[in-house]
């Protein structure tokens, strides 16, 4: 088997690497031309991969990487995928997360052999839904970023039907490891705690604490990602089934190093976005019943994970 990876060198496009090579896969990846390499997070995996330079921006470049490979499984994992960031560019965003994936699917349905898709879909996308949110909540997007996954996922959704193909979203909740990126709240808090523990930083400054998610490991959702693309082509909520606010992420963050957290953490008004997401909470029940898949990884686990982990 021969799978495509777009954001192979994202949190998510690492794990789902190790996973794919692990069950045998011969694994691409799409990579941006840079002139620094920005490779560190699948270094360990660099001689099992084939790395070739593409952007979801260019649908010309898309299709002929996908004709050269003719891959039996793609996984679209690139976007522009922080929320804020699509607040300060709106445009950027859309043309990557929106376009980008209707760029995918339309250089797939002009090939003879097509092969399977996946579209990394987003909780964002129910915005303020009441929770728990599961396949039938209505999606009500407060970003940016969140209108690109919506657009993206009803796409997906209409190549599936309206051209047969093996297409399906997967609706991950958010999902962290030591691998995430630093801008995020999550590894933000993470990387905070462990350089004030060793008097490296004094102070940690944070937006809306009161805000609450559902937190799973990045590496139990690769699973979940590989077990769609085995059955029929449906949408699936991932998620662990609980909710914790970022006050929490910061009790038990700190509370790794013996620390208290009021003790560092401040706000500013400048880290709220302009339309906040107060409440995600996913219900997995059609994951857990129609592809078998669980999170293995507790909260606490997570957390401990992060902060000790390197």
């Amino acid at each position: 088997m021969r799978a495509l990876i777009t954001g192979i060198t994202g949190q998510d496009g690492s794990y789902l690497a190790e996973f794919l090579i692990d069950k045998g896969y011969e694994v691409y990846g799409v990579i941006r031309r840079s002139s620094d390499f920005n490779t560190r997070r699948i270094d360990h995996v660099f001689d099992k991969i084939k790395l070739v330079y593409g952007d979801l921006t260019d649908g010309a470049g898309i299709s002929s990487i996908l004709n050269d490979i003719e891959p039996d499984e793609v996984y679209n994992l690139a976007a522009q995928s922080h929320v804020m960031v699509s607040f300060e560019q709106p445009v950027y965003t859309v043309n990557c997360d929106a376009l980008g994936t209707l760029r995918l699917l339309e250089a797939i349905r002009s090939m003879k052999k097509k092969p399977k898709f996946y579209q990394a879909s987003s909780s964002e996308m129910f915005g303020s839904s009441p929770p728990p949110q599961n396949e039938k909540t209505l999606f009500h997007p407060r970003s940016p970023y969140a209108c690109a996954k919506v657009y993206s996922y009803w796409q997906t959704v209409n190549y599936r039907e309206a051209y047969d193909i093996h297409a399906c979203n997967g609706i991950l909740f958010n999902h962290e490891s030591p691998r995430r990126g630093g801008t995020f709240v999550t590894k933000k808090i993470t990387d905070a705690v462990k350089r004030i523990k060793k008097g490296e930083q004094k102070e940690l400054v944070l937006g809306n604490l009161d805000s609450r998610r559902d937190w799973g490991f990045a590496g139990d959702y690769v699973e979940a990602m590989w077990l769609m693309m085995q059955k029929k082509p449906d949408d699936y909520v991932i998620a662990t089934g609980e909710s914790h606010s970022v006050r929490d992420f910061l009790d038990l963050a700190f509370s790794c190093v013996d620390l208290d957290w009021q003790d560092y953490v401040r706000t500013d008004d400048k880290y709220i976005r302009p339309s906040e997401v107060d409440y995600l909470h996913g219900d997995a029940s059609k994951a857990a019943i129609e592809l078998g898949w669980r999170p293995k990884t507790t909260f606490r686990e997570l957390v401990e994970m992060m902060v000790c982990g390197s």
